[in-house]
C-alpha cells in the first residue's frame, strides 16, 4: 500500500514540491517537538512557577514559567508550519532572534533575583544553539544572493533584479539600427579605426549614462540640420 504525504491546503501545489518549503515546515516541527518535550517534562515534574533557582530537566535548569513559555513557543512553531512555508520561515527567524536575545539577557541575570526563568549557563548555551538553528532553517533558501532553483522566493528575487536591471530596449526599427551602429562605432574606437563621425558620436555618448539617452545622442546626429 502506498502512503501519500498530504500537506495542509494553505500551500499551493508548486510550493508543496520544493525542498526549501519542506525544510522550513519540517524544521519548525522538529524544533517545536524538542522545545515542547522540555516544557512538558518541566510541568510534569511540578516545578515551582517563579523559582529563580530552578531544577534540572534534561540537563537544563527550568521552572514552571520557563516550561509554559517553552510550550507556547512550540505551539507557535507548529501553527506556523501548518500555515505554510513562508509563515514557518518568518516565525523561525523571529523566534531564533528572540532565543539569542534571551540568552544574552539571561546571561547577565544569572545568580540574581531577576533570573525569573531560572536560567543556568547550560540554558544560555542551549538558547544560543537553538536560536542559530532556527535562524539557519528560517533563512534557508530565502536569505541569499544566489537562491536554490527550487526556492519559492527565487521568483520574487528575479523579478526584483529584472526591475532594477531592466535595459531600456529599442522599440522601433530605427532605434534597433542605431543600437547596431553604436556597437560598431564603439568597437571601431577601441580598435583605433573609427571615422571622425563615429569618434564624435562615441565621445558625445560618453557624457550620458542611460542606454536610452546614449541612443538619443547617437540618433541626434542623423537628424537633418535646420538652417
Amino acid at each position: 500500500m502506498t502512503h501519500t504525504l498530504h500537506l495542509p491546503k494553505w500551500s499551493s501545489p508548486a510550493e508543496e514540491r520544493t525542498r526549501v518549503t519542506v525544510v522550513h515546515r519540517i524544521g519548525a516541527l522538529v524544533v517545536a517537538a524538542v522545545i515542547a518535550a522540555f516544557g512538558v517534562l518541566g510541568l510534569l515534574d511540578g516545578l515551582d512557577y517563579f523559582s529563580t533557582d530552578g531544577e534540572r530537566i534534561a540537563g537544563l535548569s527550568s521552572n514552571g514559567l520557563l516550561s509554559t513559555i517553552s510550550l507556547l513557543t512550540a505551539a507557535v512553531l507548529v501553527v506556523a508550519a501548518v500555515r505554510g512555508s513562508r509563515t514557518a520561515s518568518t516565525i523561525m527567524l523571529v523566534i531564533g532572534a528572540l532565543f539569542i536575545a534571551s540568552a544574552l539577557i539571561n546571561l547577565a541575570l544569572l545568580e540574581t533575583d531577576w533570573n525569573f526563568l531560572a536560567f543556568s549557563v547550560a540554558n544560555v548555551i542551549f538558547s544560543i544553539c537553538a536560536g542559530l538553528v532556527l535562524l539557519t532553517l528560517g533563512a534557508y533558501g530565502r536569505v541569499s544572493g544566489n537562491l536554490p532553483d527550487d526556492s519559492p522566493y527565487r521568483g520574487a528575487q528575479d523579478a526584483g533584479e529584472e526591475v532594477m536591471e531592466s535595459p531600456e530596449l529599442p522599440e522601433t526599427p530605427a532605434e534597433e539600427a542605431a543600437e547596431r551602429a553604436m556597437r560598431a562605432a564603439e568597437l571601431a574606437v577601441v580598435e583605433h579605426r573609427a571615422t571622425a563621425d563615429q569618434l564624435a558620436r562615441v565621445q558625445a555618448m560618453a557624457k550620458v549614462r542611460s542606454r536610452s539617452a546614449r541612443r538619443t545622442v547617437w540618433m541626434s546626429y542623423d537628424r537633418p540640420m535646420v538652417g
